[in-house]
């Protein structure tokens, strides 16, 4: 008898998949880009099984009018989308959809989403990626790397395309890189084979309930682990060392804070002067010429070097991608030189923590530009930092921008209501010599469709001439 081909192999997993969701009352929850999907591979495989799709949009029909030749779906729109979600065996839900106003007791059990079918019926090696911040940075420099290797390797989850849309390509040996946010493991039951835990801060408390119910649902990435999968967390990270409790897999410890001696706590990573060790053997020289800067990306740096390891990937050519790789959008872009002065779009800056490490990066800030969506998050220690930090010049937008201004020394703040007068202001007073950042510290929502628009909108008023 001979052995089923790749293409068949994967084929059986997809069967599998499908014989799981045949039969069953289903409901999307959310049409947006996974949502179709969704919907597309449903099709595809069942194109009789009864469907319903609930979307918050009422003008789902007009934007989707093939919707209406299925006879087989039924939609719920508007402000009563999430009534009936009791009513189903099994809700795929979207994740950028917040349940937090709804008893979850009778629903919970219920929700699933492409990444948990995808760890629950396909057996591929996967690498999950999470953090408050860095996890697209950190899943594409990882996802660079397995490529540069040669590897069959796919970037999927929260940057990368959807599941569904991707199963047919997938090899017997491609290896899953998986960016996780706190709303795709909120509800999972499955971890993946080595999962990366980043970072933790306050983030997306217009979602839960509490700072505690964000970090659990980002801790599902390892709870659900066993002991033949692979943990890696940031040992330095205090407020994730209070919540990451007996990982059943094995546990490797990342400490990117670098230190004049070994780790007094046992760590597998470790950077010490201007050297990364693992297991107190040097890997990675900190001196060595890159695009990503500063410590924070180092610490992105090390979680990948780890994985690096944990594959037995050839080191050389690990390091040479780590060097070579750029920046994503939006995440300390430089923008460009003009008038002498250096322009940075850091749009991705939500909390404040990346506006530390950002500032921190560059070292020659003289002018700020902040302000979002106030989502409840405390201030407090960011307004501090800013009281003492060298940069002159603080551009504050509504709301958050405004919030913090008044609590600013008044030399410092320029309070302004658009991103245009902004721009605008920092092009009058910005040193040349000196650096203009971009970092909101606060969600682009309300103002901006997302932090990308944000991002693209202050990159052309940069290159505006004035």
């Amino acid at each position: 008898m001979t052995n089923p081909g790749p293409n068949s192999t994967i084929s059986n997993m997809v069967q599998a998949l499908v014989r799981h969701l045949d039969g069953k009352s289903l409901l999307i929850l959310g049409f947006g880009r996974e949502g179709q999907s969704s919907y597309h591979f449903l099709r595809s495989h069942l194109p009789d099984l009864p469907l319903t799709i609930a979307d918050q949009n009422p003008n789902l029909r007009d934007q989707h009018p093939d919707l209406t030749a299925d006879r087989n779906l039924i939609l719920i729109l508007g402000d009563s989308y999430l009534d009936s979600l009791a009513d189903f065996d099994l809700i795929l839900k979207s994740p950028g959809i917040s349940l937090k106003s709804l008893d979850l007791s009778l629903i919970a059990p219920k929700i699933t989403s492409q990444l948990e079918l995808l760890l629950t019926f396909f057996p591929l090696k996967t690498i999950g990626v999470t953090a408050t911040k860095g996890k697209s940075t950190t899943s594409s420099l990882i996802h660079a790397i397995l490529k540069d290797q040669g590897i069959s390797t796919f970037l999927l989850g929260n940057i990368g395309q959807p599941v569904f849309s991707q199963l047919s390509s997938f090899q017997p040996d491609s290896v899953l890189v998986l960016e996780m946010s706190s709303h795709q493991l909120e509800f999972m039951h499955h971890s993946p084979h080595i999962s990366l835990f980043l970072n933790l801060s306050e983030e997306h408390l217009d979602h839960y309930h509490s700072f505690a119910d964000y970090a659990k649902a980002k801790c599902n990435i390892y709870r659900w682990q066993t002991s033949s999968d692979y943990f890696l967390y940031n040992l330095d990270n205090p407020i994730l060392s209070q919540f990451v409790q007996s990982p059943p897999a094995r546990t490797i410890t990342i400490s990117p804070t670098s230190r004049t001696s070994q780790p007094p706590q046992p760590s597998d990573f470790y950077r010490q002067g201007s050297t990364v060790f693992f297991h107190n053997q040097p890997i990675y020289d900190t001196t060595s010429p890159r695009h990503l800067l500063g410590d924070h990306n180092l610490a992105n740096i090390m979680f990948a070097l780890a994985v690096s390891e944990l594959l037995g990937l050839n080191l050389a050519k690990t390091t040479e991608t780590i060097n070579n790789f750029h920046s994503l959008p939006h995440r300390l872009e430089l923008v460009g030189d003009f008038n002498g002065v250096s322009y940075y779009d850091n749009a991705i800056a939500t909390v404040p923590a990346a506006t530390i490490a950002a500032l921190s990066a560059l070292g020659d800030v003289d002018t700020l530009i902040i302000g979002g969506m106030d989502r409840g998050i405390d201030y407090g220690d960011f307004i501090r930092y800013l009281r003492s930090s060298s940069v002159r010049h603080i551009i504050c937008m509504p709301k958050t921008g405004h919030d913090i201004g008044r609590e600013l020394p008044a030399e410092k703040v320029h309070f302004v209501e658009t991103l245009e007068e902004a721009v605008s202001l920092a092009k009058q007073l910005t040193q040349p010599g000196k650096s203009c950042l971009l970092s909101p510290t606060a969600a682009s929502y309300g103002f901006f469709k997302n932090f990308e628009e944000k991002g693209d909108r202050f990159q052309a008023l940069v290159r505006e001439r004035t």
